[in-house]
């Protein structure tokens, strides 16, 4: 098991798709939440499950997909970085993946 670490972009990128969500249901947005930390505890365990980013070519920038969002994170050596969460219909902007 790695150490998985949030950036600040990613934890405002769950915060503000958390309230978006609770704006029609507060228990889709728990959902939701219960459903990332699932994730990132996978990823936690199994770094390399996710796919290689298509738009970057980046081994090491892999994701997640969850239903219509995607949990961007990085491969380091002695953790893994999460990078972003955002809806998958959006266009990645590879500025916040600082």
């Amino acid at each position: 098991m790695v150490e998985v670490r949030w950036t600040h972009q990613a934890c405002q990128d769950l915060q503000a798709i958390v309230e978006f969500i609770e704006k029609d249901s507060s228990q889709y947005a728990r959902l939701f939440v219960v459903n990332i930390f699932q994730a990132v505890e996978r990823i936690a365990e199994f770094p390399k499950s996710g796919r290689m980013v298509p738009e970057l070519g980046d081994p090491a920038v892999r994701e997640l997909i969850l239903g219509n969002y995607r949990l961007v994170y990085r491969l380091k050596a002695k953790c893994v970085e999460l990078l972003t969460v955002y809806h998958g219909a959006r266009l990645l902007d590879p500025g916040k993946l600082k």
